[in-house]
Parts: structure tokens; C-alpha cells; sequence
């Protein structure tokens, strides 16, 4: 890879709006850690390690929020740097830059889809008379709608799904607390469901270890707000706060939520793929449980498509930007909005519907796969960059930054660590052999790409310099 550079001011006509909000960052960071991967995602974690599934949930966040710091180093030190796959373009190179840019934007243009799908899934229940690629092309055609109007558009309708999800979980940790303790539990305490059946970890603490890498996919998102924050006032400082405040919210929302899900129901009446919520709140015979539980899946779900479009189509604008996508997708309209990276996006999760309800399914199934840990890959390669300006920091004399990373070397060479076995989890464990591998060839995809671009500009420098 080579030099590093640090990305430069963009000029006013390629500036994007300025119009988003405290409270639209905070709910956008909020939002893009609560998805359906806890509501209903947390039913495989909870059935591969039992009750002791919640100590996997501190494990992941712990390991997110150690990202999230070194984020916020990296936000203080560089206020310039508008989304956080540009920090490992100043650290590591343009190289670098080009490779996360692309795989972060791949994997969310992979969500756009899937998230689109479980949508449809919902309210064709409500809307048996329309198909599930009908109610998915429906979907993606509202979020282009709300994505193209404007910056604002997208932060207030995230504003809202996050708040109802907010709402319902506190709401769940009240109602679960008030059972587990035994306040409205005809029987008493119910934090016996931990021990009683097969005891803590029944199987085992391997188990425990091995779920990190599912947990792990479930909680990220919370970088979201990193590129979100450069259409606000003071992207830096943005930036620098909600890293700062993420572990409080995983750990409400995650950590103590599936801790009271394993204390009010015994870990084995959890099933696979359906949500654990429900079966608790049913447990605890609050009225019309499925149907509250879907609304607000229902969402999660249309939340998390609305900030997978959002990010695709920003990132995208960013690689233009940089010279790494073609130039077109950096023109912007009136209202400051990237169109032509919006529609490549909404071209990208229309194609994906159709190729996950029309084509074979080991289409689909591919496309899943060689995202599944594209944002391992993302997150340890940014770390690397952290470390790499850090000490460039530290060799040029400058001052400690404001909001730095704790313990540093160690703390970050731990991150990376820690990613590393995830991935050699992944690699080891039959049910995600296939995403890591496919995962990889992603991976080399993408630096063979950069290697080709490189070589293709090397001749129209040199013409430019003669």
C-alpha cells in the first residue's frame, strides 16, 4: 500500500447538507446497534451457550467499544475525516482506504436486501394477497423515496423507528426486572432459570467463546453515526461523543435484556429463529405479546434497511470522492443529496430481492456468505490504522489527543486480538466455515481491484505530469 494520506476538505460543491442533529446522531447510533439481530437473532446465541449467553453479549460489546475509542482517538485527532473507512486511507494508505471503502459498502448493500426480505415477511401476514418480492420492491421503493429527499428526511424517519425501539426495550426491562425479581411472578424469583437447567454454561464455556462470533455481527452498527455525522454542524465532535456513550446503551440493551430473557424463561424453550422476546413476554402473560413484538421487530427491521441505504449511498459518494468510484457519484442536487449513489444503491437491493426470492437459492446464499465477515476484516484494519497514526502522533511530538485510546498499545494490539479469534472461530465452527471463506475471496477481490486501479492510473499521472 502506499503513503498515507489525509483526506483533504472537499470542495463546497461536493459538501454535503450540514442538517442532522444531536438527537438524529444519537438516535442514528442508537438505531444501528438495535436491529433484528437482537430481537430475534439472539434465540441462536441463547440456544448455543444457555443462560451463561449474556456474559457472550460483554465479551462482543466490550470488544465494540474498544473500536468505537479508538473511533472517537481518531475523530479528535482528524475532525477532517468524514466516515471512519477514511481513517484507514490516513493511517494505512489509500490502499487501505479503497479496501475498507468498498467492503463496508458491500456489506451494507448486502443488508439492504435481507433486511428488505424480513420485512415483507412481516407484513404478509397482515398483506397475504401480495407476495414477499412484491411488499420487498414496495419497501426499497419507500426508503429510495425517503433517502432521495433529503439528509433530514432520512435522520427523522430514523429518529422515530429508533425511538419506538428504544421505547419497547426499556419498556421489556421493566416488565422482565419486575418478574425476574419475583414483584409480579405468582411463584416468587425467577433468577433460578439460570442454574436449573443444565446449570449456567450446560454447554460448556467453550460454547460461551463460540458464540462471540454471532453476538459479535448482531451488535455492530454503532459506526454508523461516525458516517452520518459528517452531514452535521461539527462532525469531529459528533463523532468523539457517541463513541464515547455506546457501551452504556449495549450494555442496557443487549447485555441486561438477554440476561433478564435467560432469568424469566428456561434457556432451553428458546427456539432458533423466533424471538426470544416474545416467548418471555407471553411467560409473563402480557396481552397481545406476538403482536407487539412484531410491530416492533417490524421496526427494527425497516430501521436498520433505512440506515443500510443510507450508509451504502454515503460511502459510495465517498470513494467517488476519493477517486475510487466513478466521478458521477459525487454529484449532488439541490438538497445536498448524492443522487446517483442513492439509485446504484436502490439498483443494488432491488437486484438482491429478486435474486433472494426469484433466482436458486444458493444465489442469495452466496451473496450473504461473502459478506458475513466483511466487517471483521473492516474493524481490524481500522484499528491498525489507529495505531499507525497514533504513533505518527507520538514520533512528530504532538500532544496526547483529547479522547485517546486506553492503555495504548495494548489495548488496541488486544482489539485486534480479539478480532482475529473471531475469525479463527469462524473458520473452526461448521455452521460459519462458509461465510469466512467467502469472506476471504471478497477480501482478495477487493485488493486485487485496488492493485488493478493503481495500475491503471499510474500512465495518466505520468501524461499529466509531462
Amino acid at each position: 500500500m502506499n503513503q498515507p494520506s489525509i483526506p483533504e476538505q472537499p470542495e463546497a460543491k461536493h459538501q454535503l447538507s450540514r442538517s442532522l442533529k444531536g438527537r438524529h446522531l444519537a438516535m442514528i447510533s442508537i438505531g444501528g446497534i438495535i436491529g433484528a439481530g437482537l430481537f430475534v437473532g439472539s434465540s441462536t446465541a441463547i440456544k448455543a451457550a444457555g443462560p451463561a449467553v449474556f456474559i457472550s453479549y460483554a465479551i462482543t460489546g466490550i470488544l465494540i467499544l474498544l473500536v468505537m475509542r479508538m473511533l472517537g482517538e481518531m475523530a479528535t485527532t482528524l475532525p477532517n475525516v468524514r466516515s471512519f473507512t477514511e481513517f484507514a486511507r490516513s493511517g494505512l494508505g489509500d490502499g487501505a482506504g479503497f479496501v475498507v471503502g468498498w467492503l463496508y459498502w458491500y456489506f451494507w448493500v448486502i443488508v439492504v436486501p435481507v433486511e428488505a426480505i424480513a420485512g415483507a415477511k412481516i407484513l404478509q401476514i397482515w398483506m397475504p394477497d401480495f407476495s414477499q418480492l412484491q411488499i420487498g420492491l414496495g419497501l426499497m421503493a419507500i426508503m429510495t423515496g425517503v433517502n432521495l429527499m433529503s439528509a433530514r428526511s432520512y435522520a427523522e424517519f430514523e429518529f422515530w423507528f429508533a425511538s419506538i425501539k428504544v421505547a419497547a426495550i426499556l419498556v421489556f426491562v421493566a416488565i422482565a426486572a419486575s418478574f425476574a425479581f419475583g414483584w409480579t411472578a405468582p411463584a416468587g424469583a425467577t433468577f433460578a432459570n439460570l442454574v436449573n437447567f443444565g446449570g449456567f454454561a450446560p454447554r460448556g464455556w467453550i460454547a460461551v467463546l463460540a458464540a462471540v462470533p454471532s453476538v459479535f455481527f448482531a451488535m455492530t452498527g454503532a459506526e454508523i453515526t461516525t458516517v452520518a455525522a459528517a452531514e452535521s454542524a461539527q462532525p469531529g465532535r459528533a463523532i468523539a461523543k457517541m463513541t464515547t456513550t455506546v457501551i452504556w446503551r449495549i450494555l442496557i440493551f443487549y447485555v441486561v435484556s438477554v440476561f433478564l430473557i435467560v432469568s424469566v424463561v428456561p434457556w432451553n424453550t428458546v427456539r432458533s429463529g423466533e424471538s426470544p422476546f416474545t416467548l418471555a413476554l407471553n411467560t409473563m402473560h402480557v396481552p397481545g405479546a406476538s403482536i407487539i413484538m412484531s410491530v416492533i421487530i417490524l421496526t427494527a427491521v425497516l430501521s436498520c434497511l433505512n440506515s443500510a441505504f443510507y450508509v451504502s449511498s454515503r460511502v459510495l459518494f465517498i470513494l467517488a470522492e476519493r477517486g475510487d468510484a466513478p466521478q458521477s457519484f459525487v454529484k449532488l442536487n439541490e438538497r445536498r443529496v448524492p443522487v446517483v449513489s442513492v439509485l446504484i444503491g436502490a439498483a443494488a437491493g432491488f437486484l438482491g430481492i429478486i435474486a433472494a426470492t426469484k433466482a436458486p437459492q444458493r444465489v442469495f446464499d452466496f451473496l450473504l456468505s461473502s459478506s458475513g465477515a466483511l466487517i471483521v476484516f473492516v474493524y481490524m484494519i481500522t484499528a491498525a490504522a489507529q495505531i499507525a497514526l497514533r504513533r505518527r502522533r507520538v514520533r512528530s511530538g504532538e500532544t496526547k489527543p483529547a479522547i485517546s485510546m486506553w492503555l495504548f498499545p495494548y489495548l488496541s494490539y488486544a482489539a485486534i486480538a480479539c478480532m482475529g479469534a473471531v475469525l479463527i472461530a469462524m473458520a473452526f465452527t461448521p455452521g460459519q466455515q462458509q461465510d469466512f471463506y467467502f469472506s476471504c475471496i471478497t477480501l482478495a477481490v477487493t485488493g486485487i481491484a485496488y492493485w488493478i486501479v493503481r495500475r491503471l492510473r499510474q500512465p495518466r499521472a505520468a501524461a499529466s505530469v509531462a
